[in-house]
């Protein structure tokens, strides 16, 4: 996998420390406001996200307006998964330790992650683990707003424009070379008050659509 699009000290960070301690204690908060948590649960309806999901990245609650029929939920801190009602099975995984998925290959019919793209380290291996559990077909959509924990987002993140960054996750599918074509989205409108909410998503390829996203 290539990460030539990605220049020098794009994924350093400004706290390079351990990621299990600085999720050590647990944040039973939500990091969208209401408007856009309502946008992230509509835009899984309007992409038909159900069966078995993966929240990646997920934490005490995931935003679905009506939870799929089994959610597996992904995320660093034990007592958050705890409370995820929504939840059939949580794992405490830290992504920058280790970007290899604990789940078998073609596991799941879709996979979600919301407001937390921007804190991987090794997204390219990511997205490539996150093609490999997919079904062939099978959706991953990946949601972000303007608000961050500025100290754990990677550099080239926190310097680029909203619209710069929906680019940089295309690269994070493109480059990972597991998906077709992603799709980049403003979900809320322009004139909203309040937390803006976009998405990039992208479709597992299948045999005969192979990983190339243009």
């Amino acid at each position: 996998m290539d990460s030539d699009p990605f220049p020098t000290g794009f994924f350093a960070r400004t706290d390079s420390g351990g990621d299990a301690t600085f999720y050590s204690w647990p944040r039973l908060v939500t990091h969208i406001d209401d408007q856009a948590i309502a946008v992230v649960g509509a835009l899984y309806e309007e992409l038909g996200i159900s069966g078995d999901v993966l929240d990646l990245m997920g934490s005490w609650v995931s935003h679905f307006r009506t939870p799929p029929a089994r959610l597996t939920v992904l995320g660093m801190n034990a007592e958050e998964l705890g409370e995820n009602a929504a939840a059939a099975v949580t794992v405490v995984h830290d992504l920058n330790a280790d970007p290899c998925l604990p789940f078998p290959d073609a596991s799941f019919d879709a996979v979600v992650c919301c407001v937390s793209v921007d804190y991987l380290t090794a997204p390219v291996e990511v997205f490539a683990q996150v093609a490999r559990v997919l079904r062939p077909g099978a959706p991953f959509v990946c949601t972000f707003s303007n608000r961050c924990f500025p100290t754990k987002a990677v550099r080239g993140w926190l310097y680029a424009s909203d619209e710069e960054r929906g680019a940089i996750v295309r690269t994070y599918f493109r480059v990972s070379a597991g998906f077709g074509a992603s799709q980049f989205q403003r979900c809320t409108p322009p004139a909203l008050a309040g937390d803006p909410l976009y998405a990039v998503w992208a479709y597992r390829s299948t045999a005969d659509a192979p990983g190339a996203d243009t």
